[in-house]
């Protein structure tokens, strides 16, 4: 995959979008640890810091954490570079988590975020969260870093009460804790309660980035969320299937945007606060729609079937899910630059080039 995509013009376009919308001065010679750091956003992350060390000189060392070696190995040609290093460990397993060279930041991205891995591993999902966001930070005190960065979900949210169009940082909708599902957006509703008790007793700075769907190039093949299954259908020229009646509306991102949003706050992001992360305002549409563009653009046909009880179980119960950006906006002068249907378009034509992708399902 390595080589593929990161000769990949789009990609490497994305690459410097991300690199010309952060000011880097502050970042210069930090070294900066990742976690998750082979997933969809990670993976971006690593590859946007490595293109900044290559075109501007920045000498950001990148220590990667992931709990696959020989992942990481295939997604990533920076072994044996001097400024990038993986750590192969679980962040919910602090006995693997020894790390002796300086850390100035922590970017925790490290999550179970697909309804299959919800239903099949609850624990795993909630474990990844507490224990690791728990792991993270004791680490980051022991270091005495100068940031820390809690990559959180509009999932934490929960329903739409009905009385709010868009949620705004501070919107508490409602989760029932009594379900399988909870698991997710209630252990990122802890590890953020972890990151307050921590900015509390040990002064830790600490930004809290609320991310919408995210959905890029650098996607996982398993990823089993609905809009990631339409992008899989499209790749291989099948139809699109939808196993609801779609009119769930949420705010998507696609993971450009979110990871300059990431820098951003790593930047200038004010201790103990959140900040919504989203798309432009067309990326808040409903699950049908996003549908029917995608079959649009594969020239393929929209098609409806009913999910299994497996697949139903991991399912978000939220109907209306969607992040109003405008604190991020004003306070640190980010903005979006992809809209949904050039999210989806660069999505599609970047995947057709991955071997992975090029498969039935």
């Amino acid at each position: 995959m390595n080589n593929v995509l990161l000769t990949d013009k789009l990609y490497i376009e994305d690459l410097e979008s991300i690199i010309c919308s952060t000011n880097f001065d502050s970042l210069k010679n930090k070294s900066i640890m990742i976690s998750g750091a082979t997933g969809m956003i990670g993976s971006l992350l690593v590859d946007a810091l490595m293109h900044a060390n290559k075109k501007l000189g920045t000498s950001i060392k990148v220590l990667a954490l992931g709990r696959n070696i020989e992942k990481a190995k295939k997604r990533f040609p920076y072994f044996g570079e001097q400024l990038f290093q993986f750590m192969q460990c679980d962040i919910s397993n602090k006995n693997t988590l020894q790390v002796n060279e300086s850390i100035d930041i922590i970017i925790h991205l490290a999550s179970t975020t697909h309804p299959l891995a919800y239903a099949t591993d609850p624990i795993g999902t909630i474990t990844s969260n507490v224990y690791g966001t728990m792991n993270l930070l004791d680490l980051g005190v022991r270091h005495n870093i100068q940031k820390f960065i809690l990559a959180s979900s509009v999932e934490i949210y929960g329903e739409n009460n009905g009385d709010k169009e868009y949620f705004t940082e501070d919107y508490c909708g409602y989760i029932n804790p009594n379900t399988l599902r909870a698991g997710y957006p209630e252990s990122k509703r802890v590890s953020e309660a972890l990151c307050q008790a921590f900015i509390q007793k040990y002064g830790i700075d600490i930004s809290i980035p609320r991310l919408s769907r995210v959905f890029g190039p650098t996607m996982l093949a398993s990823d089993s969320k609905a809009l990631s299954q339409f992008l899989k259908k499209a790749v291989n020229h099948e139809n699109i299937v939808l196993k609801s009646s779609g009119t769930q509306k949420y705010s998507y991102c696609y993971s450009a945007d979110a990871v300059s949003a990431i820098l951003a706050i790593i930047i200038s992001g004010e201790k103990g606060e959140a900040y919504n992360v989203s798309g432009t305002m067309d990326c808040n549409i409903t699950l049908r729609n996003l549908a029917e563009l995608i079959a649009k653009m594969a020239n393929t046909n929209l098609r409806f079937e009913i999910p299994d009880e497996m697949e139903q179980a991991g399912y978000s119960k939220a109907t209306k899910a969607l992040l109003d950006i405008d604190k991020i906006r004003t306070r640190l002068n980010w903005v979006p630059k992809y809209s949904i249907e050039a999210g989806i378009s660069r999505t599609i034509s970047i995947l057709q080039h991955l071997p992975e992708f090029k498969q039935k399902i």
